[in-house]
């Protein structure tokens, strides 16, 4: 009877030490030093500045359209296309060099710059060699779609989402979230730069994860979350789901002990 409660009590103290906590489960909580988060994510995000592999998506108007119809792409390479396949094959892929060709203006080295820059650069290209102030050009460039990927405890795969600007938690909400044995407290952002490689860690269980310089995300981002260390141990989930499995366990214990000892 001694050696049956001190298993129980063994068994009810691996359930509550083995269970997933409600805080490790939750997003965005308050912490003493969360400030006003909206002020900021403002002053923390930076503009985009484009890199080898981006998709562009480049328009130009004036008040004599047909003048401009040289300069965008009419895509006929799949007219029944989607959405998606629609900007890749009528947008501009930023090629190895840091350059897009765009029709009649050739290449335009755009590494390195923002959007609003590559605009302006565009805008005074056209002035210059093809047009008056009068034409009242428009031109408009934007990504075409924040591309990331997501692996681990998440909705696995290439995410697209068609913004301007995508935080980590919009990105982990579009990829249908984290799962319960997911490790929110340590969520990777692998980024890519020129250079190499860069890896980040964000707590998306905090609010104070909106102070982050790396709460938005970039195009090409890799968002890896890892699964918490019960996962591996495969106790369970919650504490009830614990409790049955190491109870299941004892039992089974104690049964081949008093089997093999009488």
């Amino acid at each position: 009877m001694r050696l049956r409660a001190i298993l129980l009590l063994f068994s009810v103290f691996i359930a509550f030490t083995s269970c997933v906590s409600t805080k490790q489960m939750s997003y965005l909580r308050e912490s003493e030093n969360s400030l006003d988060s909206l002020v900021q994510v403002q002053k923390l995000r930076q503009p985009y500045r484009i890199q080898v592999g981006d998709l562009l998506s480049i328009r130009v108007k004036a008040l004599d359209q047909d003048i401009v119809g040289m300069f965008n792409p009419v895509g006929e390479a799949n007219p029944n296309a989607t959405t998606e396949e629609a900007v890749y094959f009528d947008g501009f892929t930023v090629d190895d060099h840091g350059n897009i060709r765009v029709p009649t203006l050739g290449e335009i080295n755009v590494l390195g710059f923002t959007e609003k820059e590559i605009r302006e650069r565009i805008e005074k290209k056209l002035l210059e060699d093809y047009f008056k102030e009068e034409a009242n050009i428009f031109v408009t460039v934007k990504l075409a779609g924040i591309r990331y990927t997501t692996l681990g405890e998440i909705g696995q795969g290439s995410q697209v989402i068609y913004k301007d600007k995508v935080s980590i938690m919009e990105a982990i909400a579009n990829a249908g979230g984290i799962g319960d044995l997911g490790d929110r407290e340590h969520v990777k952002i692998v980024r890519q730069y020129p250079h190499g490689e860069e890896v980040y860690t964000l707590d998306v269980t905090s609010l104070d994860v909106t102070q982050s310089p790396y709460y938005y995300i970039q195009p090409n981002d890799m968002i890896v979350v890892n699964p918490l260390p019960r996962k591996a141990l495969g106790l369970g989930t919650t504490g009830l789901e614990v409790f049955r499995t190491v109870t299941s366990l004892i039992t089974l214990g104690t049964s081949i002990y008093f089997l093999t000892t009488r």
